[in-house]
């Protein structure tokens, strides 16, 4: 068995939180339950790449208790628990992370985990899948299938695409009704003020908070910071998006006049540089300037520390850029997932759901991913539907069914 961690004393520790963060995941537990006597993914070699804590951990663990063999990396510096990796590892998944590696570490933990040559690979950002195509083409062949967890994923997965470069299926889980409604909209909007908060142990109620990109993890943004008694500008390059930040309440403006205003700005869009040096210069002293994007490419970290005469470490994870007339600009996580770098990410039981799709599609791809054409799929809809459908069992909570009648009247195009 292979690993590369920080401290494998430190399993005790892990085994407590992935213990806490089972218990609420009962999904998860009830794919298990259903399929480990048949031990359905025997034989398979599973590689992920993943936010290495507790509920991931729950993920891990259950793909290896269906029979495979499981290698992980961390997805993010900041994220990686070292106590969990060292849990997984004594409990026989190879890990390769640690908290606060380097970019250099990071790449090289990647190709580490694709060594193992993988059936299967659990994707978060298509970090993996990028480095197949990048740097081990030789192992593209012996990969059945992939899963993507992220909409930052699902972009570069998308232009691998466009360019023949994606090779065998990927299941894009982010698009599933099981994830996107529930994990982008309720997972972000509640993690990603948890970490701000926990962070800062600042207020919320009375700021004006900018919520830049009104996506589905945007608009969950929005809804809490008014919940939380904020005021709240979104900007937004699409008009549809835009009216609909509208007609939700929220004023909606550019960056340009909205930058002076913020108290705290947080950036939704997976694009590069949606919070530039023009506007920093014109923010007010002590904002703090967040991110929830993937990768830490949406707030323009070399303008910032251009902008700045000194960077001071105000308390552990807050960064405060020091302008020459005085203002303080807070960049929080480094500019990475601040509901991670800064928390524990999104809520145990709204990742129940994302992982019981990851399951089921690492399962749907070793069962029948050599069937599948090569590029991005939509979750199989009888794994989608069946995975609220035991949430909503789990919790006691009936639901109609169609009669007959009301089934064929729906299939009838013709009106009575």
């Amino acid at each position: 068995m292979r690993y590369k961690i920080a401290n494998v004393e430190l399993a005790p520790q892990g085994s407590q939180k992935i213990q806490w963060a089972w218990r609420a995941m009962p999904v998860l537990r009830s794919l298990v339950e259903r399929y480990e006597p048949q031990a359905p993914l025997a034989g398979a070699t599973l590689a992920a790449c993943l936010h290495l804590e507790a509920k991931t951990a729950c993920l891990l663990l259950a793909l290896k208790r269906l029979g495979a063999s499981v290698r992980s990396a961390g997805s993010n510096p900041l994220s990686t628990q070292d106590d969990v990796c060292a849990s997984l590892v004594e409990q026989g998944v190879e890990v390769f992370s640690h908290h606060g590696m380097t970019p250099q570490e990071y790449a090289a933990y990647l190709e580490d985990v694709l060594s193992c040559e993988p059936d299967v690979i659990v994707d978060d950002g298509a970090d993996l899948v990028a480095t197949l195509v990048d740097r081990m083409p030789n192992l593209i062949g012996k990969v059945r299938g992939a899963s993507e967890e992220t909409t930052s994923g699902v972009k570069r997965l998308k232009a691998m695409q466009a360019q023949n470069l994606l090779k065998f299926p990927v299941i894009s889980v982010n698009d599933a009704d099981s994830k996107y409604l529930f994990d982008n909209r309720y997972g972000t909007g509640q993690s990603v003020w948890d970490g701000v908060m926990r962070t800062t142990n600042m207020l919320v109620a009375g700021k004006t908070v900018v919520i830049v990109g009104y996506g589905w993890c945007g608009r969950g943004a929005a809804l809490r910071a008014s919940a939380l008694g904020a005021r709240v500008i979104v900007t937004e390059v699409a008009p549809h998006r835009a009216f609909e930040a509208m007609m939700d309440g929220h004023q909606v403006m550019s960056m340009e006049p909205a930058a002076p205003l913020g108290d705290i700005f947080l950036t939704f869009t997976g694009n590069i540089h949606v919070i530039r040096g023009e506007h920093m210069a014109v923010m007010k002293d002590n904002v703090l300037l967040g991110n929830a994007g993937h990768f830490d490419v949406e707030i323009d970290k070399k303008a910032l520390a251009k902008l700045a005469k000194e960077v001071v470490c105000a308390k552990p994870g807050v960064d405060t850029y020091v302008l020459p007339d005085g203002r303080r600009l807070n960049l929080l996580g480094e500019g990475r997932l601040v509901n991670l770098a800064c928390g524990d990410g999104h809520p145990i039981e709204i990742m129940d759901l994302s992982f019981a799709l990851q399951l089921e599609s690492a399962l749907y791809a070793w069962q029948h991913g050599r069937e599948c054409p090569a590029g991005l799929m939509a979750v199989p809809q009888q794994i989608d539907r069946g995975v609220v459908e035991t949430k909503l069992a789990s919790m006691g909570v009936l639901i109609d069914s169609m009669t007959e009648e009301q089934t064929a009247y729906m299939n009838d195009w013709r009106e009575d």
